[in-house]
């Protein structure tokens, strides 16, 4: 096996760099590990509708009178400041964990 130059080290791909940097230091080849297949990008869409929409909807509820005065830009830059964490943090990991599990049941069930 011969080691490669760090001109053709950078010439290469990061991924193959590390396989190739762990096979010089340690003898021992780097295998990539293979990660399941995530949902399709349209169910992804519908998935992140899903979180999307009823926080919108619980927002707007309870924001909805205290921002009614101010102009349009202002209501959805408040809407979006609660919206933004609430759907990154806690409602898409919630679909995804849950969307996940049916998906699995599937998978046993047959």
């Amino acid at each position: 096996m011969t080691e490669m130059t760090m001109t053709e080290m950078t010439m290469t791909e990061p991924t193959e760099r590390t396989a190739t940097t762990a096979t010089a230091t340690t003898g021992v080849k780097a295998r990539a590990k293979a990660r399941p297949a995530g949902p399709s990008i349209h169910r992804r869409a519908l998935l992140t509708w899903v979180a999307v929409y009823p926080t919108i909807t619980i927002l707007q509820s309870l924001l909805g009178t205290k921002v009614a005065a101010y102009p349009l830009p202002v209501r959805t830059l408040v809407l979006t400041v609660f919206m933004a964490p609430l759907v990154t943090y806690l409602m898409l990991p919630a679909v995804m964990k849950a969307h996940a599990k049916v998906v699995a049941r599937r998978r046993i069930s047959g």
